[in-house]
């Protein structure tokens, strides 16, 4: 078990990484203004599930390995942006309401989104080079049980990012709201989701690994 300073430490340096908005957050915005805070939720889920997936596999010593290997690390990168350019195309060229007076956005299941957020976080680059680059940062194999501290700190992590994630959920969600009542949002609410979902795609192509980003 990790002392109360280090884990003070941790806390405080995550919550500043969390609550500035990435990749993960901008998709839960997205999910929570189209169709509202349930969505939004259940958005936030998926990507801590995604998140799990990840402490798991840096606790093994997986991300250390990605992380170690260009080859690992770029196909992890071109399928998340592949993933979430995918999603945007889809947004945009996928089927709508043919009636001109509703043009509510066509809703997904609540799994569907569950599991749309998983492979999103999963996929997430961003989220390996945290487990690699920031998270050893605070552990001491002098203490002992490696596996166990980098699990224990993942799963933190993975609290704390629900919480702030879920702040984002929820105000999306009542801004939502207020959208849903605008009618030039909903004549273009599929071209802003899908540019949004089109411009992560993006980012996480541009995504650097740990020794290219250092400098």
């Amino acid at each position: 078990m990790p002392d109360v300073s280090t884990i003070l430490a941790f806390v405080t340096a995550a919550l500043i990484l969390l609550i500035i908005p990435g990749p993960a957050v901008l998709y839960i915005i997205t999910r929570s203004t189209e169709q509202g805070t349930k969505a939004g939720l259940i958005s936030v889920c998926g990507i801590q599930a995604g998140t799990l997936v990840h402490a798991i596999a840096a606790s093994l010593g997986v991300s250390a390995i990605l992380m170690a290997s260009a080859m690992a690390f770029a196909l992890l990168k071109y399928a998340g942006a592949a993933y979430l350019i995918y999603l945007g195309c889809k947004k945009i060229f996928g089927p709508k309401t043919a009636s001109t007076e509703d043009r509510q956005p066509v809703k997904q299941s609540m799994p569907a989104i569950f599991w749309q957020g998983t492979v999103v976080n999963v996929l997430n680059p961003k989220c390996a080079l945290f487990f690699f680059a920031f998270l050893p940062q605070f552990i001491k194999p002098a203490m002992g049980n490696v596996t166990g501290q980098v699990l224990f700190f993942g799963l933190l992590f993975t609290l704390l990012a629900f919480m702030t994630d879920g702040f984002y959920a929820l105000a999306a969600g009542k801004l939502g709201k207020y959208l849903k009542t605008n009618t030039y949002y909903l004549k273009l609410e599929a071209y802003i989701s899908g540019l949004i979902y089109i411009s992560l795609g993006v980012l996480t192509f541009m995504m650097q690994p740990v020794s290219s980003s250092k400098k």
